[in-house]
């Protein structure tokens, strides 16, 4: 799993008494059917008001994920015993950085729908709040075993970042280099990510003919650009990126007026 930015964890955002506006062209018909079924427990207008906010929250989960979780937040002030409803939350919470609410919801929701589907992301908040050893407690646990094969290339990656959290590369590198499926043909986002953080460890212990390969193959297959493999070429190769503040200042345009 990539690295993402770790910031404290802050106080929910406020909100007004009904919660962000439900977007005008969004409603609960936008969520899967299970959700649905899962929401028709609640009366019909409270359910179809939630249902509105999950759709609302998935749909800005990458855009705007502080808004995103709001939409969650107030998801769950309606219907907190709902499973997919903590789901949501858990899965906003992550995405906005806040790793401690993200863990609650998302443990939440595995002891009520009895689904271990979101262990990865559990054990990537556990890094995330500097505890590796959690994260690896939760990558040793029997329930690990029975993930789909996608879930457990991501479980892996978080195993392998919670190994060079604790200084111990060699580890990690074993790990990544036993991926099912880093040698073979398959290009799926989970395996790219997974040559991708197996060629950042190579960088790390300083095998860079190696990591190259396997960063030219990753720059290859990333399609969607789900890692920066390109620019890491670049890097090696000692081209450096200057940042936007260092090209141009507020009072030396980085373009010259026509006219002067």
């Amino acid at each position: 799993m990539t690295e993402r930015p770790r910031r404290p964890a802050s106080t929910p955002p406020p909100r007004g008494p009904s919660g962000p506006p439900i977007p005008d062209g969004v409603d609960w018909y936008g969520l899967d059917p299970d959700s649905r079924r899962e929401l028709r427990g609640l009366p019909k207008e409270l359910a179809e008001r939630v249902g509105g906010h999950l759709v609302a929250a998935g749909l800005l989960l990458d855009d705007d994920p502080a808004l995103a979780r709001r939409h969650a937040l107030e998801a769950r002030r309606l219907a907190s015993r709902v499973p997919v409803v903590r789901e949501a939350a858990g899965l906003a919470a992550y995405h906005d950085g806040e790793w401690a609410e993200a863990l609650a919801e998302l443990r939440a929701y595995r002891r009520m729908a009895g689904d271990d589907r979101h262990l990865p992301l559990m054990a990537d908040c556990e890094r995330a709040l500097g505890r590796p050893e959690r994260a690896l407690e939760l990558a040793a646990s029997p329930a690990a075993a029975r993930l789909e094969p996608a879930a457990q290339v991501e479980l892996r990656l978080v195993t392998a970042g919670a190994r060079r959290d604790l200084g111990q590369l060699d580890a990690a590198l074993l790990l990544l280099s036993q991926t099912p499926g880093l040698r073979g043909s398959g290009s799926s986002e989970a395996l790219v990510r997974a040559r991708y953080a197996y060629a950042d460890a190579l960088v790390a212990a300083g095998r860079e003919t190696e990591a190259r390969e396997w960063l030219e193959r990753v720059a290859a297959q990333d399609r969607e650009l789900v890692t920066d493999a390109a620019e890491r070429l670049l890097e090696l190769d000692g081209v450096e990126f200057a940042e936007a503040a260092e090209v141009a200042s507020d009072d030396e345009p980085a373009v010259p007026d026509p006219g002067s």
